[in-house]
């Protein structure tokens, strides 16, 4: 099922490419991406609405409450920076680099989360870095 999750989050992450293109012309990318935040906040706060799990936020430990809040200004900050890449540069270009994170989350993931980092591992992420450099450069 997680597949199935993934490769719609796949789709939907490039669906927000083009449309973010296509309406950050003339805006300003900071606002764009307040904009875009305040829907996210809507939809996300909808669903747990709609779930009925919203009592759960209050059995949340300060650890998962620092580390979601960090997640959160990370979000934030990744979502600014890719916006001003992609109201300055082709969409074509910026998304190939922005999922660099790929590569970049799998090598976190070892150092910091010790998870394994095998072999197929490693060809991918040489693979995607070297598909990135073609597509960019």
């Amino acid at each position: 099922m997680w597949l199935f999750f993934a490769l719609l989050s796949a789709i939907f992450a490039a669906l927000t490419s083009i449309l973010a293109k296509i309406g950050i012309s003339g805006v300003n990318s900071n606002l764009a991406t307040a904009i875009r935040t305040v829907v996210v906040v809507f939809m996300a706060w909808g669903m747990v609405f709609l779930t009925n799990t919203q009592k759960g936020v209050f059995n949340i430990s300060k650890k998962s409450w620092l580390f979601l809040i960090l997640s959160g200004l990370a979000t934030g900050a990744s979502w600014l920076c890719y916006y001003k890449a992609l109201q300055i540069g082709e969409a074509s270009k910026v998304v190939p680099v922005d999922k660099l994170s790929v590569v970049i989350t799998l090598i976190l993931a070892f150092l910091l989360l010790h998870e394994p980092f095998t072999i197929k591992s490693f060809i991918g992420c040489v693979c995607i870095t070297v598909g990135t450099l073609i597509m960019v450069f």
